[in-house]
């Protein structure tokens, strides 16, 4: 079987940048099958990388390796990780934007060496790349650096509950349909509060006439607001962070 990487980053395909990586992973593993997930990551934006990260990286194949930089941090004295988890390898800056990895109990990190001449700038070509390439040629990560005993983890907020028994949560993300996705959870149906609005959650996005607003649990299991055939995060001003309140039925 042709070695699986997948490359996630905050590139864009304007400059080159993702050919470079390209570049390095095809001569040092001249049969990896590179999968792109995304390269629209917003500049810079870990948790929006972080989330993504945990949509996909156990959907693929086991002995995958998931290439990620989204590392505003780039050339300072932050790690540069690889991961083992769950039968599957991950590559990318000590910031988080590893967390969905680093959450299973039997994770084994390392910090990675950097090597002489690297760029400063751009360890996603010079540290990284190379990294996801020796373990697609079966390198052991113990083998490419020293174990790394904390590395950083971030977590999505949790719900709180509230006295008269409604649930406070928050938008997590807005993807690009305008879908405001929280980080409500909800087995029984029921309500979503977003200012003076009160949107019921539905099965589908189709239970909502055209234009109006609607409430479901998405593919993530996480609760959505929607506009049927609209933008719910710019109709109702909504962006990360935006508090929402979740009554069940």
């Amino acid at each position: 079987m042709r070695p699986i990487i997948t490359l996630m980053t905050d590139f864009g395909t304007t400059d080159g940048y993702v050919g470079e990586v390209k570049g390095v992973l095809l001569s040092q593993v001249p049969d990896a099958e590179i999968i792109d997930i995304t390269h629209d990551i917003p500049p810079q934006d870990v948790d929006r990388a972080r989330l993504t990260v945990a949509r996909f990286w156990r959907r693929f194949p086991e002995s995958s390796i998931h290439l990620v930089v989204v590392d505003p941090g780039v050339g300072s004295s932050r790690a540069a990780l690889a991961v083992a988890s769950d039968g599957r390898f991950l590559v990318g800056p000590d910031n988080g934007v590893l967390s969905p990895a680093l959450l299973i109990p039997s994770a084994r990190v390392v910090a990675l060496s950097v090597p002489s001449g690297a760029s400063a700038t751009f360890h996603g070509r010079d540290v990284f790349a190379p990294a996801a390439a020796a373990i697609a040629r079966g390198a052991s990560i113990d083998a490419l650096g020293v174990e790394a005993r904390s590395p950083i983890v971030r977590r999505t907020p949790e719900p709180m509950r509230r006295a008269d028994g409604g649930i406070d949560g928050e938008v997590i993300v807005v993807d690009r349909f305008g879908n405001a996705i929280t980080n409500l959870i909800s087995l029984r149906g029921g309500t979503i509060e977003v200012g003076s609005f009160a949107i019921p959650i539905r099965q589908t996005y189709a239970d909502a006439k055209i234009g109006d607003p609607v409430a479901v649990v998405g593919s993530s299991g996480f609760i959505e607001i929607a506009i049927r055939d609209g933008d719910a995060a710019r109709t109702l001003k909504l962006a990360r962070g935006a508090r929402v309140t979740l009554r069940n039925a």
